[in-house]
């Protein structure tokens, strides 16, 4: 049969060519006067996994 990828995980990681997988960081857009400018900025660039997580969340969208 073939493999369905799992939608949410699809919805929230992103795997690139040379297979790194992005991810948005959380709290970005919610009670912004609180946090500081620097971290702000930090948060708009994607993050990347690494180690036993990051083949988890290939293995769930197909790529491994």
């Amino acid at each position: 049969m073939k493999k369905k990828i799992k939608k949410s995980v699809a919805r929230r990681f992103k795997v690139t060519k040379t297979g790194k997988v992005l991810f948005g960081h959380q709290y970005g857009s919610h009670k912004k006067l609180n946090k500081r400018k620097s971290r702000i900025r930090r948060q708009k660039e994607p993050g990347v996994l690494k180690g036993t997580f990051a083949k988890k969340i290939k293995k769930m969208l197909g790529e491994a």
